[in-house]
Formats: C-alpha cells, sequence, structure tokens
C-alpha cells in the first residue's frame, strides 16, 4: 500500500503579512525555518523510503531541513509547485475578497486540481507499496484532499497551518485520507 505523508512548507514573510504567494518563489522566515526543524525531530527516517517537494524556496527548504536529519533520496517534482494566482501573488487575502471569481492570469482551479492529481498518480505508479513524504504547499494539498474527500475538506474548507502534516494511503482502488492539518509537533 502506498502511503503520503504531505507536509506543508514551513512560514514565510507573507504567510505571516497574509500575502497570496502563489507561484511567487519567496523563502523561509525564521519561524519557517523552525517549524521544519521541529518536523524533522519529529519524523522518523524508518518510516519513509523518499522525499519529494516542490521546486519552490519555500517548499525545499523545508525539505532540505527535514531531510538533514531524515537522508532519503530527494525527489523534485514541478508539478507539486503551489497554483498561481496571477494578478493576485502579493496582495493581500483582504484584496482577494474584491475578486470573488479569482484574479487575473491564475491557473484556473480545475487545470491546477488536474495537476496536483495527476501527480498524485504519478507518485502512486512510481512508488508503488512505498511510503512518500512529501512536502508542498496549502492549495496544492487542500486541493488533493477536497478531490479524495469529495468535497468534505479542503479547498475552500480546511486552512492548512504552516508546517502540519496530512496523511493518504492509497488501498484497494482508492486514495483514503488517513488525518489532515496534524501539528501536534509543532511548539
Amino acid at each position: 500500500m502506498t502511503r503520503i505523508c504531505f507536509i506543508r512548507h514551513g512560514e514565510t514573510d507573507w504567510n505571516l503579512a497574509k500575502r497570496i504567494q502563489g507561484s511567487t518563489d519567496i523563502p523561509l522566515n525564521e519561524t519557517g525555518r523552525k517549524q521544519a526543524e521541529q518536523c524533522a525531530a519529529y519524523l522518523n527516517a524508518a518510516d519513509y523510503d523518499v522525499l519529494i517537494h516542490s521546486p519552490l524556496k519555500r517548499a525545499k527548504e523545508t525539505a532540505e531541513i527535514i531531510n538533514a536529519k531524515l537522508q532519503l533520496p530527494m525527489v523534485e517534482m514541478t508539478d507539486f509547485q503551489e497554483r498561481s494566482f496571477g494578478d493576485g501573488e502579493g496582495k493581500t487575502y483582504a484584496e482577494r475578497e474584491k475578486h470573488p471569481d479569482g484574479f487575473p492570469n491564475q491557473e484556473e482551479r480545475a487545470d491546477f486540481n488536474k495537476r496536483v492529481i495527476t501527480a498524485v498518480e504519478h507518485v502512486q505508479q512510481n512508488y508503488p507499496d512505498k511510503r512518500v513524504l512529501l512536502v508542498a504547499h496549502g492549495a496544492v494539498i487542500n486541493a488533493i484532499l477536497s478531490v479524495y474527500s469529495d468535497g468534505e475538506i479542503g479547498s475552500g474548507k480546511t486552512t492548512l497551518l504552516n508546517a502540519c502534516i496530512s496523511n493518504l494511503h492509497f488501498e484497494g482502488d482508492k486514495w483514503r485520507i488517513e488525518d489532515f492539518n496534524q501539528v501536534e509537533h509543532l511548539s
């Protein structure tokens, strides 16, 4: 049975300022680095076979900090990059309310969902019966949770905290959510 443990990247200055990051390549701040270290302390290398991460700095740095302890093979997958919010990137969440239909030039939700679900399917095909640690972004993880919960949780319903952990496993012929937005490892 394939298992994926998703970790949302640690905090950035734009998270702190409640700014939309999207594909803008913002690095972790000091709190984000500490959160990644707390993830590393919580996780056990023997529980995982590979660490996959988004190419954006905040996810990659989170993965590198975690992997300094775990020493797993690392794989970068661009399909787990955050959704592009086009002209909305850098704007505040309050400004987002003025654009209920989204911002100009943003990645369409259907295209985004297809991209990340296809990426999950590739993980399942390329790492069958493996235990995968995957560092990505809030909208990416929420899209996955939404699809595999039939919309009960995830996009538009769940606010994922920085450095939270969400676990899925592939059983039979479908993905099942074990837990999501777990933060007991953070102080």
